[in-house]
């Protein structure tokens, strides 16, 4: 979609976007870049080295309350996480839930490094935050605060010498792991540094200033590591690790069972309960779902799209893409969608609705580029 509508959002990076050429789509209520030098390029160049992202349109919350315990508490009363175990500089992901069972969103939530206080930090996805700030209204006492942290930019920086760049200016960030993270200085701005992301590389994200995003950005941009990479490769990169976007692969009649992610139920809650849709929830864990988010990769070259059929070997529709593309990194079309569970086992033969009919494809074990995080 073409950036026409004068009512879209603006980062702190727009301008820059622009400058370096980037093409603006209209995303999430937001003018965003798609791509500069073309998605295949940029996809490639995060793969071996480092691509730098804009992230500002995710929702960036504090979430406060009287004490530690009491703010993990209060997360806990509306997600299957547990968070009084979260360790100071340490990151957990989670899921909100409708009392159906549904998936909300999916966030991130980070204990600071310096204990917080009564804090957590969140981070929403961008169409949803709205909507999230409601739910936290709605469902949690006056005692408790959630802040929209709006005078901050998000930058993400990933692949495998994303480090190196990043660790000139911000020396911190080289003693981090995965699903950690550290108050620090990037030059002479105060940040927010995370080992995390959403391509499967290892990588940062880093949350800045609105006033110092683009000096950080420019700054990254000078390094001979980094190029600057937009949503369409942001895209293909998560698909061919595996990871849900919510809005494709997650929704509101999606249980986190179904969505594959029945990791983010901690132990202790799937024997208490005591979180929204947990009824559901906990029967599908010891009953097993109806369907269930698998991989899809098509015997031909051409890609499947979000919304086509998928088909038993009798032509009985069984499923549906929830994404789809092609994976320039495994070189062939890559997919995921919702199948019965009797498909669902790695190498099934099925079926994929195309333009010219059905066409031949088989289940497939995700991610389907093993990760690279550094733990």
């Amino acid at each position: 979609m073409a950036d026409t509508a004068d009512d879209l959002r603006r980062t702190p990076l727009h301008e820059l976007h622009r400058a370096l050429g980037g093409r603006m789509v209209a995303f999430a209520g937001y003018s965003m870049p798609v791509q500069y030098e073309g998605i295949l390029a940029e996809h490639r160049w995060t793969r071996a080295s480092a691509g730098l992202f804009d992230v500002s349109h995710m929702g960036q919350r504090v979430l406060s309350g009287p004490g530690q315990d009491a703010v993990a508490d209060a997360l806990e009363s509306i997600t299957p996480g547990s968070f009084r175990n979260l360790a100071p500089g340490r990151m957990r992901y989670t899921l909100l839930l409708a009392d159906t069972g549904g998936i909300l969103d999916d966030l991130m939530v980070t204990r600071p490094a310096g204990g917080g206080d009564g804090q957590l930090m969140l981070v929403f996805n961008a169409a949803r935050k709205e909507i999230d700030d409601a739910y936290f209204g709605e469902r949690l006492p006056g005692t408790f605060a959630l802040e929209a942290l709006d005078d901050r930019a998000l930058l993400a920086l990933q692949g495998p010498k994303a480090v190196d760049a990043l660790a000139r200016h911000c020396p911190e960030a080289a003693g981090l792991t995965f699903m950690s993270a550290t108050e620090a200085r990037f030059d002479d701005a105060e940040c927010l540094v995370s080992r995390s992301g959403y391509t499967g590389e290892d990588g940062f994200e880093i949350s800045v200033r609105a006033e110092d995003a683009v000096r950080v950005a420019r700054t990254l941009l000078d390094e001979p590591e980094v190029k600057p990479v937009g949503l369409g490769a942001r895209d293909s990169l998560r698909l061919e690790a595996g990871l849900p976007l919510y809005g494709h692969d997650l929704d509101e009649t999606t249980s986190p069972v179904e969505a594959g992610l029945a990791f983010a139920i901690a132990k202790a809650r799937r024997e208490t309960g005591g979180f929204p849709g947990a009824d559901r929830i906990l029967r599908e864990l010891a009953e097993g779902p109806a369907r269930l988010r698998v991989g899809i990769r098509p015997a031909g070259r051409a890609p499947v799209r979000e919304g086509a059929d998928i088909l038993g070997l009798g032509d009985t529709r069984i499923g549906e893409v929830t994404s789809g593309g092609f994976g320039p990194t495994v070189e062939a079309p890559v997919a995921m969608g919702y199948v019965a569970a009797p498909y669902a086992a790695p190498g099934t033969d099925v079926q994929v609705s195309g333009r010219r009919g059905p066409e031949p494809a088989t289940v497939a074990a995700l991610p389907f580029v093993p990760p690279r995080y550094v733990r």
